[in-house]
C-alpha cells in the first residue's frame, strides 16, 4: 500500500510515501530507423539487383516490376535505369523480346491508370534496350502489337461491352504512346511517331462511326488528351482533319441516339477546341474563370476514380450525384 495505517489508540505517525524506482530509458537518437515487421527497407534500392537471381522466368521478373511500378509510380526515375540494364542481360533472344513487349502491352491496356506510365516505360526501353534481332527492335515489335489491335477497330467498336472496354483501353494507351514515344529524325531531331498520328485519326473515325455512349466517351477522352497536338501536326501538313472531326461531332450531337450527358460532353469538347484547346497565349491579366467567360471551365474539373481505380465522368450512369459531392469536396480542399 502507498500509505501505512497506524494501530488504534497510538499516536498518529507521518504517512509513508512509497517512491517508485527510477527507470532509465535506453532509447537513443542514434538508434536505427524503425521499420514494421515484414517491411523490406531495401526493396526500392535493390529491386532489380537482389531480386534478379530469385526469379525462374523473365515473365515473373518483369510482371513483378510492372506491379511494383503500378503501386509506386514515383519510383520510375530511380529504378528504370537498373531495370533496363537487367533486361539487357536477360533479353537476348527474339522470343524473350516479344514476351517483354506483350507483358508491358497487357499491363498498359488492362490495369487502370497505367497507360501513361506504360508509355513512358516503352519510350525508355526503346532507347536503352540493346537487342535488335531480325524480327525487329523493341519499338518495332511494340508497334506491330498495337497494329494487331488497330486492325480490328471496326469489329471492336461494334462488339459487346467487354470488347469495347478492352478496345477503349488500347485507344488511350496508343494516345499516350503518341505523346511519349520519342523517335529521332534523320537530322537527330526528336519527333513523334507519324504512324501513330494517322492511326489515331482512323481510330476516331471508327469510334464516331459507331456512336454508342461508351465509344463517344472514349473519343472525348482521346481528343482531350491529344487534340491540340494532333491539330498542330495536321495544320503543319496543310490538312483540315480536325475540322472534319469537329463536323462529325456536331453531326453526332444532332443525329445520334446517345444520352444527353454524352451530348453535353461533346458540345463542351467543341467549345474547348474553339478556345485553342485551352491554351493561352500572351500576357493578358489573369481573371477568375467562370462558366460565362471560359468555355473550358467545365472541362478543367478534376478527374475522379472509383474504388477500383477506374476514372469516371458525369456521363457515366449513376455517378452524377457523386460527381457533384466530390467536386464540392475538391473545391473546399483547394480553398484551404
Amino acid at each position: 500500500p502507498i500509505f501505512s495505517v497506524p494501530d488504534s489508540g497510538q499516536e498518529m505517525a507521518e504517512p509513508q510515501v512509497a517512491v517508485a524506482p527510477v527507470v532509465t530509458s535506453r532509447l537513443s537518437v542514434k538508434a536505427p530507423e524503425f521499420y514494421p515487421s515484414g517491411y523490406n527497407q531495401n526493396f526500392n534500392q535493390n529491386f532489380t539487383v537482389n531480386r534478379y537471381d530469385g526469379y525462374l522466368t523473365l515473365a515473373e521478373y518483369v510482371q513483378d516490376f510492372l506491379n511494383h511500378l503500378t503501386e509506386q509510380p514515383g519510383c520510375f526515375e530511380m529504378e528504370i535505369e537498373q531495370f533496363a540494364e537487367t533486361l539487357n542481360g536477360w533479353v537476348t533472344a527474339d522470343e524473350a523480346l516479344q514476351e517483354l513487349v506483350e507483358l508491358i502491352y497487357q499491363q498498359a491496356t488492362s490495369v487502370p491508370n497505367f497507360s501513361y506510365m506504360g508509355a513512358r516505360l516503352c519510350n525508355y526501353l526503346s532507347h536503352h534496350l540493346t537487342i535488335s534481332p531480325q524480327s525487329g527492335n523493341f519499338r518495332q515489335l511494340l508497334l506491330q502489337r498495337c497494329r494487331t489491335e488497330y486492325e480490328n477497330r471496326d469489329e471492336a467498336t461494334k462488339g459487346d461491352e467487354t470488347t469495347r472496354k478492352q478496345f477503349h483501353a488500347f485507344v488511350l494507351f496508343l494516345a499516350e504512346l503518341y505523346l511519349n514515344l520519342e523517335i529521332k529524325g534523320t537530322k537527330g531531331q526528336v519527333m513523334r511517331a507519324e504512324i501513330l498520328q494517322e492511326g489515331l485519326r482512323e481510330l476516331l473515325n471508327a469510334l464516331f462511326s459507331n456512336p454508342v455512349d461508351s465509344n463517344l466517351i472514349c473519343a472525348v477522352k482521346l481528343l482531350k488528351l491529344t487534340g491540340s497536338v494532333l491539330e498542330d501536326a495536321w495544320k503543319e501538313k496543310g490538312k483540315n482533319d480536325m475540322e472534319e472531326m469537329i463536323q462529325r461531332i456536331e453531326n453526332v450531337v444532332l443525329d445520334a441516339n446517345c444520352s444527353r450527358d454524352v451530348k453535353h460532353m461533346l458540345l463542351k469538347l467543341v467549345e474547348l477546341r474553339s478556345s485553342n484547346w485551352g491554351r493561352v497565349h500572351g500576357t493578358s491579366p489573369r481573371t477568375e474563370a467562370t462558366p460565362e467567360n471560359d468555355p473550358n471551365y467545365f472541362m478543367n474539373e478534376p478527374t475522379f476514380y472509383t474504388s477500383d481505380g477506374v476514372p469516371f465522368t458525369a456521363a457515366d450512369p449513376g455517378t452524377s450525384q457523386l460527381c457533384i459531392c466530390l467536386t464540392v469536396s475538391w473545391f473546399v480542399i483547394t480553398q484551404v
